[in-house]
């Protein structure tokens, strides 16, 4: 079953906490075990010297993981973050970004992704970052 944008966009609206839902992230496509979320530039979320924060950016690599998982597994399901590891490689300022993420081990109790986040102005990885997770149901 393979899932759709605006399905994408319900379990994004429907399964996170308002300050996630306040970065604007939206789904730009879902295709089998990947996707790709984008992270609109706001001055709200940068820091001092003005470079997006890395809060942001963490929050929406989380973020991308459920809904790769949950097109991987074909439908939502209760999920739980178990780690995740991000490493900053630039600073992305006065641009979206795209938040790339991809299921590489989808197990019966776990999944694994990888997560690429890149600047959609210079098309540059701006951060990596993979994360575990605990289907829960």
């Amino acid at each position: 079953m393979t899932m759709t944008t605006a399905e994408a966009d319900k379990i994004l609206s429907a399964n996170f906490a308002p300050w996630v839902l306040e970065l604007g992230l939206s789904v730009q496509s879902v295709e089998g075990p990947r996707a790709v979320l984008r992270l609109p530039w706001s001055d709200g979320l940068a820091r001092e010297g003005g470079a997006l924060s890395g809060q942001a950016l963490m929050a929406a690599a989380d973020t991308a993981t459920v809904i790769a998982v949950s097109a991987a597994r074909g439908s939502y399901g209760p999920m739980t973050t178990v780690q995740q590891s991000t490493s900053f490689q630039r600073a992305v300022i006065g641009s979206d970004v795209l938040i790339e993420a991809v299921v590489t081990k989808l197990g019966r109790r776990m999944a694994f992704a990888d997560i690429a986040m890149t600047s959609e102005a210079s098309g540059d990885i701006a951060a990596r970052a993979s994360t575990v997770y605990a289907l829960l149901g």
